[in-house]
């Protein structure tokens, strides 16, 4: 696509392109304006300078840098026809944006003729942010204001900050939505609601906004619906009037602070800092810092603490000149002197917890240095106890199963969705969890229902839509706990779109229904449509409400810090939204206690407390870039005539079947879709799919998974983690940068090249050589085995059905002696014999192939054919549970 297509298009990233479109817009002024100074009396050239300069001036009025007196005077100049004036100051513009280097560098603003800062400031400093300053009316007023503000900037001031103005509520949101330098937003009385931008790209972010506004009072109406889409920014409310009168209105608690406007400048700037202050502080490493500047003798079973033993070594100094000084200084295994203790924190790490639990939405947080394999177990200990029955996800992590072994907790596996042709799971129906309910309550054990255990976002990206399944699910039992495990997903906080498809997003969307009058409403108006007895068909054909008043909404996030935040690996949160939290707090500390390390790191504890900072304070726009990047490589990679022929990044429609897309939604490059389209499928379809999660088919270029996975690592430095038969996974994250994207792109195409020489080079029986391979990956794939069902002496219940709850606890233990134990190899006759005729073959083991990743078998688990299959089909060489060797580990059944 052109750029002047780009420009033009309204296409479902325009919302989160917007921020290259801009940078782009910049270099190709640069580049235009330099060709009008060198062809003279070029009509066409001066046409496009002044499109690409109208189109910035709409964009540059939502940011502070360069201002609108640069603005003007590249109008002047460009109006003076004056090319060679304009070309130089478009280009130091340009450059300044592109690096960053306005953030820090205060000869960048000379000319702002506002700017009260002397040049003997060193911006390097400080943590550069914007204000937003929403007002209308009389622009002396306005600008007499802003320059009030201006003028309380000292040198001391630990922030910089530049005001960036608007006047209306659409243009507010536009700014806050594609500028996310912007931290705090100062609202006065009086904005007026529609804004006089015209801007094709600025419409797609119009199109979110959803509000229904309150004329008489725009700014409340305002500060609630900026807080809803990004609840981190700090909202001031300026009254010529009556502060007092809008303090007491209810909306007014998205409001940090009401001020009368023509008497609190310095009030106002001083909040501004204090608002930023205050996201910025991490109670953790801020006092690890002060620990490790401390003189400290250490009389405690730590030799690397202070890092004495390393730096005066002969042979391992070397280990303290990698790693530097401030790691071995901010050892220690005390817990007093400015620290805290993990197990039982009172000070800065309680501090830390709290303000993580705020800044992701929960009611309490709890950091976990063993990553979230431990936070899973912790939680299921916590929530449940030996027989109770929990709900869960077959093809969940590892640690599901292992927590469910060491609680004597009795699984009841529910099946996703499969993806056969892609050797893959996608994430389990509502309907199967409703019917799962249903069953255990047909049998009487409802009351033994503890739990339900899902991934959201699977590893492939299929993310659920929580509110449903947990409104659908409470309606039928209303104190389910539910245990989300977010590892993958811990980002979406950060983005208005993703963000109510979390758990702790979900919750406050039941919270707010709940104090409504709408849920009283809709649930009586359903219950009078389903009579008192409905049957479970019906049940399971209705998008169940649940009762307001009975709900118990008991809700635990887990997600791996590490994983997609700037957190190191380990690190890992436990959310939690829990209304009997009190009654339950004792066990959850227990659990703590049970699975924690009495030693955690502190380095790893001070990185959940940077993480979370670091996201308060521009996690929005590391989180839209990341998007952006991931929508950028899927389009490219897709479109290109060559990448294309042998590549391809699946889409919803590949990915999700169509039963669960009841928008329609297809792909996020499918021609002609706007960002509306896509907003509807988050929020009404059962799946979405993560945009940062790529699946590349590989199979069409001849590689599996595992080989092409070798190839990128090898060959090319580029690192991946999961693969399938015929896939690998890409995953785009706050650290991927434009550069990422253009050399992952040149790879492909260098291999897609390789391939198509090769190919057109190669005789007719090497190249059918070539597509036998191509069908071998791509069509003759294995079935996916489901869960078959638990061994009757695993099983309390031998009832009719056979996907009922099974004691793995008892099988996992089983195996530990070599007595109950047999083996039987996989290729044998035996093997076969044993399937046709029986005795029934039973594993003793977790028995999981990566990839695809999850555990084809449990303790305690029937074996049929249909996994011996699959495992007689699997290529790869890493199969937890199983030794080649010896064979399948089974359970010697009873006399």
């Amino acid at each position: 696509m052109s750029f002047e297509e780009r420009l033009s298009s309204v296409s479902a990233d325009n919302i989160f392109t917007i921020t290259t479109i801009r940078t782009d817009l910049w270099r190709e002024l640069v580049k235009i304006s330099k060709q009008c100074v060198a062809i003279d009396q070029d009509q066409e050239k001066e046409q496009l300078v002044r499109k690409y300069f109208n189109t910035l001036a709409n964009i540059e009025k939502l940011h502070a840098y360069p201002g609108r007196f640069v603005i003007q005077q590249l109008k002047e100049l460009l109006d003076n026809h004056r090319f060679e004036a304009f070309n130089e100051l478009v280009a130091k513009v340009s450059f300044s944006i592109i690096s960053n280097q306005y953030k820090d560098d205060i000869k960048q603003w000379e000319h702002d003729q506002d700017l009260s800062y002397s040049e003997d400031i060193k911006l390097d400093e400080k943590p550069y942010f914007e204000v937003l300053i929403v007002a209308s009316g009389n622009i002396e007023r306005i600008e007499k204001h802003v320059k009030l503000l201006q003028k309380q900037k000292r040198k001391e001031d630990d922030f910089f900050y530049e005001p960036v103005i608007v006047d209306s509520l659409e243009d507010a949101f536009c700014a806050v939505a594609t500028n996310s330098n912007i931290n705090s937003v100062v609202i006065f009385e009086g904005i007026s609601l529609k804004s006089s931008s015209q801007l094709v790209m600025l419409e797609s972010v119009m199109q979110q906004l959803n509000v229904n506004p309150d004329l008489e009072n725009l700014e409340l109406e305002l500060a609630q619906g900026l807080v809803n889409y990004r609840p981190e920014l700090d909202i001031f409310l300026l009254s010529d009037r009556h502060p007092e009168e809008i303090a007491s209105d209810a909306r007014s608690k998205h409001v940090r602070r009401v001020l009368y406007a023509v008497e609190e400048p310095l009030e106002l700037h001083l909040s501004i800092l204090e608002g930023i202050r205050n996201r910025y502080r991490t109670p953790f490493f801020d006092n690890l810092k002060k620990y490790a500047n401390r003189p400290i003798s250490t009389f405690h079973a730590l030799p690397i603490a202070r890092g004495k033993s390393i730096f005066k070594s002969a042979w391992i100094s070397d280990m303290g000149e990698f790693y530097g000084k401030n790691l071995f200084l901010a050892e220690s295994s005390a817990t007093t002197g400015g620290l805290d203790s993990l197990l039982e924190p009172t000070g800065n790490i309680k501090e830390a917890q709290d303000r993580a639990a705020k800044a992701f939405g929960a009611e309490h947080c709890f950091f976990v240095t063993n990553g979230t394999s431990t936070s899973n177990k912790i939680v299921l200990m916590a929530v449940a106890k030996p027989g109770d029955i929990i709900i869960v996800d077959r093809n969940c992590h590892k640690s599901h199963h292992y927590g469910m072994v060491l609680g004597g907790l009795s699984p009841y596996y529910v099946e996703a969705f499969p993806m056969k042709a892609y050797s893959m799971y996608g994430a389990v129906p509502i309907r199967t969890i409703k019917q799962a309910l249903l069953d255990l309550k047909k049998q009487g054990k409802l009351d033994k229902v503890r739990a339900v255990d899902l991934t959201n976002c699977t590893f492939d990206g299929h993310v659920y839509n929580v509110r449903r399944v947990m409104d659908e699910c409470l309606a039928i039992k209303p104190d389910l706990v539910f245990l989300w495990d977010e590892a993958w997903f811990g980002f979406a906080r950060w983005t208005p779109f993703l963000r109510h498809r979390t758990a702790m997003g979900a919750v406050a969307d039941i919270e707010h229904w709940i104090q409504s009058d709408e849920g009283v409403e809709e649930y009586a108006n359903q219950q009078a449509i389903l009579g008192e007895n409905p049957s479970d068909e019906v049940l399971l054909n209705t998008r169940l409400i649940p009762n307001p008043a009975a709900i118990r909404l008991r809700v635990y996030q887990t997600n791996s810090t590490h994983k997609s935040m700037s957190a190191l690996r380990q690190g890992s949160m436990v959310l939690v939204h829990d209304i009997d939290f009190n009654s339950i707090e004792p066990q959850l500390h227990e659990a703590i206690f049970t699975h924690s390390t009495t030693s955690p790191n502190q380095q790893l504890i001070a990185s959940l407390d940077i993480a979370r900072r670091q996201m308060e304070l521009e996690g929005y726009g590391l989180v839209t870039n990341s998007i952006q990047i991931a929508l950028e490589i899927r389009k490219q990679i897709n479109t290109h005539p060559i990448i294309s022929k042998y590549f391809k990044v699946l889409g919803a429609e590949e990915m999700i079947p169509a039963e669960f897309r009841e928008s329609g939604f297809k792909d996020f490059i499918e021609p002609g879709i706007g960002w509306d389209r896509v907003v509807s499928s988050i929020q009404q379809d059962e799946f979405f799919l993560d945009p940062t999660r790529l699946t590349l088919v590989c199979g069409t270029a001849g590689f599996d998974g595992t080989a092409f996975k070798g190839l990128l690592s090898e060959r090319f430095s580029i690192q991946v983690n999961k693969t399938s038969r015929n896939s690998v996974l890409f995953q785009t994250n706050i650290n991927n940068t434009r550069s990422d994207v253009a050399n992952l792109l040149s790879v492909l195409l260098e291999i897609a090249t390789e391939i198509d020489r090769k190919l057109s080079k190669s005789i007719q029986n090497e190249k059918d050589m070539f597509n036998q391979h191509v069908v071998s990956l791509m069509t003759d794939v294995p079935d996916l085995p489901n869960f078959s069902h638990f061994h009757e002496q695993f099983r309390v219940d031998v009832g009719d059905t056979q996907a009922t709850e099974g004691n793995i606890r008892e099988a996992f233990f089983m195996s530990w002696e070599a007595k109950n134990c047999e083996y039987v190899l996989l290729n044998s006759q035996e093997c076969d014999n044993r399937l046709a005729n029986g005795p029934e073959m039973i594993s003793a083991k977790m028995v999981i192939p990566y990839p695809p990743g999850f555990p084809i078998l449990v303790p305690g688990q029937v074996i049929t054919e249909e996994t011996i299959q699959f495992m007689r089909k699997l290529d790869v060489k890493e199969v937890h549970g199983y030794e080649a060797n010896k064979g399948l580990q089974l359970i010697k059944l009873k006399d």
